[in-house]
């Protein structure tokens, strides 16, 4: 039984390293400033603020970064659960309009164990936790996102009633290129989202939730035979929600957010290095948060090749799904940023721009505007990319 355990491990931290997934809710850094966003229809000039989350209560650095209108607000973050060496760390967070009704949310990995040995589901039933794994049967996506995903973080919701579903089968293809090839492991990945309404505090809400389920299949052997283990993840869980009837207008803003959102290499790294150690050293639990930053302290900043692979692919998911939101069409435009001498995307429909070294963004409409003038910051225009 001990090998049988320490075996599974390997292999889900084999797959955890490729995934990277990301997950206490710490510190925010927000530049100043003011924007204002109508709920009904474009604004005539929108402002973004670049976003950096410090993970003070793990790694201590930069997690992740995001550009967000100028006066959204943030909450939530990563937290460490310790429970679970292939994944001690889940994200989660939202951010949100306080003058009207646009959120974007992530909502944490749910992560999922399964086996035909008996011998190990006597001992850990439906709905116990296999080293912090649910055990539970797969399901294909559509079905996680209607019987785990909304009953989980949608409860409270009043009226709820499903308005649409899909299959998104170029998404799960583009997750399932870049899964971990490991002899006899098998793998699968399928993504699917599906659009909600329901009443909040007496408003009328409209959500589209996003998820792709991957499993790694793998067999056992043991003294009754060949048998089968399965880890597999309700992942990439994304959601953006307005009042019905406003979602699709906002599309712009939400795939601004959803393309920018960058988890930072180093973090990725680190977070990818204590997995690693965990796994090796056979580590069932951490007990305290002192006990995690004795082992953060021996990772190393070098970000090898393996890992930076990994990381490009995350972030193309999150671009996948962002080109997935809007029913009509793709609501952003490239836009290169000569300070830090990368790409940006930002809302199309405004033929000017600007970006400042604080990492903030203003677009208009209007010819004559000019952000520089009465402000004692430095605004450079930027140009759209082909």
């Amino acid at each position: 039984m001990k090998k049988l355990v320490l075996l599974s491990l390997v292999i889900l931290t084999a797959s955890l390293m490729s995934r990277g997934v990301v997950g206490q809710e710490s510190e925010k850094k927000i530049t100043s400033g003011q924007f204002r966003a109508s709920s009904e229809e474009k604004p005539a000039g929108v402002r973004f603020k670049t976003f950096t989350y410090i993970d003070e209560q793990g790694i201590g650095i930069e997690a992740f970064q995001m550009l967000v209108p100028y006066d959204w607000q943030f909450e939530g973050g990563i937290r460490w659960v310790l429970d679970n060496p292939g994944m001690p760390a889940v994200a989660s967070f939202r951010v949100w309009n306080p003058n009207g009704t646009e959120e974007f949310e992530v909502f944490p990995t749910q992560p999922f164990f399964w086996t035909n040995n008996q011998m190990v589901l006597s001992l850990f039933p439906l709905g116990s936790r296999y080293f912090g794994n649910e055990v539970y049967p797969p399901m294909g996506p559509l079905e996680a996102l209607k019987l785990t995903v909304i009953p989980r973080f949608r409860q409270n919701a009043a009226e709820l009633r499903i308005t649409n579903e899909q299959n998104l089968p170029e998404l799960a293809e583009a997750v399932k290129a870049q899964m971990p090839t490991q002899p006899g492991v098998s793998t699968s990945s399928e993504g699917a989202k599906v659009r909600i309404e329901y009443n909040r505090n007496g408003i009328d809400m409209e959500e589209e939730i996003y998820t792709v389920v991957q499993s790694f299949t793998f067999p056992i052997q043991t003294v009754y035979g060949v048998l089968t283990n399965i880890n597999w993840y309700v992942d990439y869980i994304f959601s953006f929600k307005a009042e019905k009837g406003n979602l699709d207008i906002h599309s712009n803003i939400f795939q601004t957010i959803a393309y920018s959102f960058e988890v930072t290499p180093l973090w990725f790294s680190k977070y990818n290095q204590v997995v690693e150690y965990l796994i090796q050293a056979q580590i069932q639990q951490i007990e305290t948060i002192g006990q995690l930053s004795r082992i953060i302290s021996q990772t190393s900043n070098e970000i090898s090749d393996i890992v930076m692979q990994s990381y490009e692919y995350r972030q193309q998911v999150n671009d996948g799904i962002a080109d997935n939101f809007s029913q009509y069409i793709r609501g952003v435009d490239r836009y290169y940023n000569p300070i830090e001498e990368r790409s940006v995307e930002l809302p199309s429909g405004y033929p000017n721009a600007w970006t400042n070294n604080l990492g903030d963004y203003i677009l208009s409409d209007n010819p004559n505007f000019d952000p520089n003038i009465g402000s004692n910051i430095d605004w450079q225009q930027i140009q759209r990319t082909q």
